[in-house]
């Protein structure tokens, strides 16, 4: 590859559409991710995004078109797709029985790995778990839950991680603690694709956002790119006032800042 050459997409999706019993539900849908980028597929309830996060994993067949992950075709070699992503879905899919580590270590082993102890030891320092890997997961926190459910996926590297709406159903604070999780995992390299309904969270979050309507996508962009679709701005001055996320965060403290797992930390003072 020269220097002039882009490297190759992480995700390659071309002309994909699906259909289930003549109601058409993806209509020739087109992106490509790049590598180590956070590429965020915005979409309402049945637009089409858990469909396409379905075909792109391997777990459903497209009628036409091609999705290349990691460069494999998700419809001819499905099992170099599979050995190259890891995928999470709306609700954390851990074991409450086990204890956080056990979780881990039971993940190594399914992949064969070498060592699933110290790669289970790796992952709760990565993700803050590391006090709490010792107790069983029904007494964690839907944060917690979620970053054991993100760290399970990450067992064995995989170059790729698919998150459906990984923030579904969690608080404001357990919703920055995945947020933080999410910038760290592009930040090592990781290829992240994140289908979400929330509009607040791609824009935090994405380095390209797509928007999927009625089973195709309408735009595709950066967020300034996106912006620039609207006329400017009016200027106005106005008193800004506190939103209620403000108010929440003052009162229990801000995980990206304090680095607290849960709650239960000091309260900050509102002024």
């Amino acid at each position: 590859m020269t220097h002039d050459q882009a490297p190759a997409p992480a995700i390659r999706v071309q002309g994909i559409e699906k259909s289930f019993k003549g109601l058409r539900v993806l209509r020739g849908v087109h992106f490509d991710v790049a590598p180590g980028s956070i590429f965020a597929l915005l979409g309402s309830n049945g637009a089409g995004k858990t469909t396409l996060v379905r075909i792109l994993s391997t777990l459903l067949r497209a009628d036409a078109g091609t999705a290349l992950v990691n460069g494999y075709d998700a419809g001819a070699e499905p099992e170099g797709v599979r050995g190259s992503i890891s995928l999470t879905g709306q609700f954390a899919a851990v074991d409450d029985v086990l204890t956080g580590r056990e979780n881990l270590v039971l993940m190594a082993r399914l992949r064969h790995l070498r060592s699933p102890g110290e790669i289970a030891g790796q992952l709760l320092a990565r993700f803050s778990l590391t006090e709490a890997g010792n107790r069983r997961v029904s007494t964690y926190s839907g944060g917690m839950r979620r970053r054991l459910d993100i760290a399970m996926s990450l067992v064995g590297s995989p170059p790729v991680i698919i998150l459906d709406e990984p923030t579904t159903g969690l608080d404001p604070q357990a919703r920055l603690d995945v947020w933080q999780t999410v910038r760290q995992l592009a930040a090592r390299g990781t290829t992240v694709l994140l289908t979400t309904q929330y509009l607040e969270e791609a824009e935090h979050l994405a380095d390209r956002i797509a928007i999927l309507h009625q089973g195709t996508i309408i735009r595709n962009g950066t967020l300034a790119e996106l912006k620039r679709l609207l006329p400017a701005a009016t200027v106005e001055y106005v008193e800004k006032q506190p939103s209620l996320e403000d108010v929440f965060l003052a009162l229990v403290g801000d995980p990206a800042k304090d680095g607290s797992e849960s709650t239960t930390g000091a309260r900050k003072e509102l002024p």
